[in-house]
C-alpha cells in the first residue's frame, strides 16, 4: 500500500529523510533549539514525502518496513505537535534514530506488490490499524519517559525530561485509550467485513497476525481496566504496555517479517 521507491523522487526523498535523522540524533544536543526544530520539520517532511511516493505507485506495495516507516511517522507527528505544548521533552535523538532506520529498511525490504485491491474499505482498514501502532507507539515512547522520570526521583537525580510525572502518565494513559479505540475499530471491521475486505471465500480465520492481535487487545483491556478499577500506574502498568505493544508489534510487522525477510514469501 505504502511505498514503492522505484522514483528517483522517491530514493532521493529517503535518502535526504535519512541523512537529516541521522544529524539530529547524533548532534541534537549540541544543536540550537530553532535549528533543532527546523531539521525535525525536515527530517519529518522528507518522510512524508517518501510515504506520499509510495501511495501514489502502481501497483502498490506493502510489507513490515513500511507499516513501521508510516508508525514512526504518525509518532513524529504526533511529538512535533506535542513538543510545541511541551518544550521540555526531550526525546529527539530516539525518535530521530527510529525514523532514520524506518526509512533505510523501508528501502531495503519495499513489501510485496497488490496487483488488486479486493475492496475499497481495505486502504481504510490497514489506516485504523497503522493509526493504532502508532498511539500505541507514541503510548510506548511516554512510558519510557515515565519509567526514566520515576527512576530519577527514587534516586534524587536530575532527568531531562523536564516534564512532571503525573504529566506523562496522564499522557500516556490518554494515547493507550485512543490506540484501544482503533485497535478495536481495526478487528471488527476485519471480523465483520472479512469476505468484503479481501475477497469472496475470505473469512475470519485465528492466523498468527489475528492471535496475536486479539492477545494485544486484551492486555491493553486489561490495562484500561485495571488503571480504573485498580489505580494500577507506575512500572506495572508500563510493563503491560510493553507487553501488549510487543504483541501487536508480532501481530503484523512480525509476521509480515518472518515471510518476507526469513521465508522469503511476497
Amino acid at each position: 500500500m505504502i511505498l514503492a521507491l522505484s522514483s528517483g523522487w522517491g530514493l532521493a526523498a529517503a535518502a535526504g529523510a535519512v541523512a537529516s535523522y541521522s544529524v539530529l540524533a547524533l548532534s541534537a544536543s549540541r544543536l540550537s533549539p530553532r535549528t533543532l526544530r527546523g531539521v525535525l520539520f525536515a527530517a519529518w517532511l522528507l518522510h512524508g514525502l517518501v510515504l506520499t511516493t509510495g501511495l501514489i505507485a502502481e501497483p502498490l506495495r506493502f510489507g513490515f518496513a513500511p507499516a513501521l516507516s508510516m508508525t514512526v511517522w504518525l509518532v513524529l507527528s504526533i511529538y512535533a505537535v506535542e513538543s510545541q505544548l511541551l518544550p521540555q521533552l526531550g526525546t529527539h535523538w530516539a525518535l530521530a534514530s527510529l525514523g532514520a532506520l524506518a526509512v533505510a529498511l523501508t528501502v531495503v525490504f519495499p513489501g510485496s506488490f497488490y496487483h488488486r485491491i479486493a475492496s475499497p474499505w481495505l486502504p481504510l482498514h490497514w489506516a485504523l490499524g497503522i493509526a493504532s501502532y502508532g498511539l500505541f507507539a507514541v503510548a510506548v515512547v511516554h512510558g519510557w519517559l515515565t519509567t526514566r522520570t520515576e527512576r530519577a526521583m527514587r534516586l534524587a537525580t536530575s532527568c531531562d525530561t523536564g516534564v512532571p510525572l503525573l504529566t506523562l502518565e496522564r499522557l500516556t494513559f490518554r494515547f493507550v485509550q485512543a490506540g484501544f479505540v482503533l485497535l478495536t475499530a481495526t478487528l471488527l471491521v476485519g471480523w465483520l467485513f472479512a469476505e468484503q475486505l479481501y475477497g469472496l471465500g475470505q473469512v475470519w480465520s485465528w492466523s498468527h497476525k489475528t492471535i496475536f492481535s486479539v492477545l494485544a487487545w486484551l492486555t491493553f483491556a486489561g490495562l484500561l481496566v485495571g488503571r480504573a478499577r485498580l489505580g494500577w500506574r507506575g512500572q506495572k502498568a508500563v510493563r503491560l504496555l510493553y507487553l501488549g505493544s510487543g504483541l501487536l508489534l508480532l501481530g503484523y510487522v512480525g509476521s509480515r517479517f518472518v515471510l518476507e525477510v526469513i521465508l522469503h514469501r511476497l
